[in-house]
């Protein structure tokens, strides 16, 4: 049989999220103590998204052009 590692009571997290938990009730509702703006902030901040990765970035050209 395999050794089945201890569980450890909290995973380790970024030190953005330090006390961030997060649960699923019986309704299947997310339950967080962290306000859903602030997770979304981080999120965009330090997670790379792979459907942005091949959009072109917004360039201030076509603006200067119209401009003139």
């Amino acid at each position: 049989m395999s050794k089945k590692k201890p569980k450890a009571e909290h995973p380790t997290v970024h030190e953005h999220l330090e006390g961030f938990t997060i649960q699923i009730n019986e309704f299947g509702e997310i339950i967080s103590n962290f306000d859903v703006e602030r997770l979304n902030a981080f999120l965009d901040d330090n997670v790379d998204d792979k459907k942005l990765r091949e959009r072109e970035q917004p360039t201030s050209d076509k603006a200067s052009d119209e401009a003139e």
